[in-house]
């Protein structure tokens, strides 16, 4: 069964409400971000750096990450294209959040293979609608998964007599 936060969002078969890592090394935004989400229902942690991000993601397994492109040690770029590299964690949702705006940046986040864009100053109802959206389309993906294993596993039952 789904959990349905008051968000109206789900994630499939999971008892725990949807999980969004803040990845920003601006204190205030980061706050600032939190503060948006605060009362979605939504598990949130954030993260500093490109290398605190990555063990977050490994350590806690977020739904969303909503990611600042601008960051030490690691950038949101490579942050992103790590994460699409990774069989356990390409699936994640990645939003990239920068206070770059021109075609070229966004260009670079879509071949580093973030989901969506936002540039700051950020809009609060735009980024809940994104997040909400992001899920959304991560909860369809888990139950297109599950029925395609269904299939397979039914046809596989049936070669097999």
């Amino acid at each position: 069964m789904a959990i349905i936060p008051a968000s109206g969002t789900a994630t499939a078969g999971d008892t725990r409400p949807p999980r969004v890592l803040i990845a920003d090394d601006n204190v205030q935004g980061a706050e600032l971000l939190e503060a948006y989400l605060s009362d979605t229902g939504y598990e949130l942690r954030t993260a500093a750096d490109g290398e605190q991000t990555l063990q977050q993601v490994k350590s806690w397994q977020p739904d969303v990450i909503l990611l600042d492109i601008m960051m030490p040690r690691i950038s949101g770029f490579e942050v992103c294209k790590r994460l699409r590299a990774d069989p356990a964690s390409q699936d994640v949702a990645v939003l990239m959040i920068t206070a770059l705006d021109q075609p070229s940046d966004i260009e670079r986040a879509v071949d580093a293979g973030a989901d969506e864009f936002l540039s700051k100053p950020i809009n609060k109802n735009v980024l809940l609608l994104r997040v909400r959206s992001l899920l959304r389309s991560r909860l369809y993906k888990r139950q297109l998964d599950r029925a395609l294993a269904y299939i397979e596993e039914v046809e596989r039952g049936e070669n097999s007599r």
